[in-house]
């Protein structure tokens, strides 16, 4: 059994889950997401609670708002029968991934693969208001966690090859783009060089027709002239 809680002090709304017991706490480690991070009391015992951050959060582990933070900090305080009835105390929390098991370990239990990457929040004391709020949005359900990422993992494979052929299918119209400008310029300097030559050609005819003349424009000359020496003789 795994108990849902929903932070509305955020936009989306987040998402916070906690085993029923160590033996959940197995599965949880075991088949957790990558956008999931991790918070327990630090040195004592407590539920491992969980924040599930959602695609396209506008924060990340990091930068938790400070509102969100505090419901994590106080569900995981009251869900420690030693922490809860102690002030001035520590709660960690590091991505899930950071989470190291080792088959030495007991049920429940883990450390760390970079310490540096686990971060601490301090509580004062409980806040009974955000408890109860808290408390109210809880929900219980017996989820298949091995299935629940086995689709989490499918779609997220799935929608990245979707990026992947658009893309590719931009790339493609870009170079087809760059293709059609190279040939279009191609083609415009083979017109201007027959242009060039048709008009060098038209130019060089003129000038032959200035030093010699037009020949049929000469024969009828000749041929006047001609009738007019006959005339003499009639």
């Amino acid at each position: 059994m795994v108990y849902y809680f929903t932070s509305n002090v955020v936009d989306p709304p987040a998402t916070i889950y906690m085993g029923k017991d160590k033996f959940e706490n197995e599965d949880l480690i075991k088949h957790g997401w990558p956008e999931d991070v991790w918070f327990h009391v630090d040195k004592l015992s407590s539920a491992h609670v969980y924040l599930r951050l959602p695609k396209d959060c506008p924060y990340t582990w990091e930068s938790i708002p400070e509102p969100l933070l505090d419901d994590l900090a106080q569900i995981c305080k009251a869900n420690s029968i030693e922490g809860n009835k102690k002030n001035n105390l520590a709660i960690i929390y590091t991505p899930w991934s950071n989470l190291l098991k080792r088959g030495d370990m007991a049920t429940g239990q883990v450390s760390f693969k970079l310490p540096k990457l686990v971060k601490r929040v301090h509580v004062v004391e409980r806040l009974n208001s955000i408890v109860n709020r808290l408390n109210k949005t809880k929900n219980e359900e017996h989820p298949d966690f091995y299935q629940q990422r086995q689709d989490r993992d499918r779609e997220e494979k799935r929608l990245r090859k979707r990026a992947a052929n658009a893309r590719q299918a931009e790339e493609r119209k870009i170079v087809e783009e760059r293709q059609k400008e190279k040939e279009s310029q191609d083609y415009s300097k083979v017109f201007e060089a027959a242009a060039k030559k048709s008009k060098a050609k038209g130019l060089g005819q003129n000038k032959a027709d200035d030093i010699f003349g037009n020949s049929d424009d000469d024969d009828e000359s000749s041929l006047g002239a001609h009738a007019s020496d006959f005339d003499d003789f009639i």
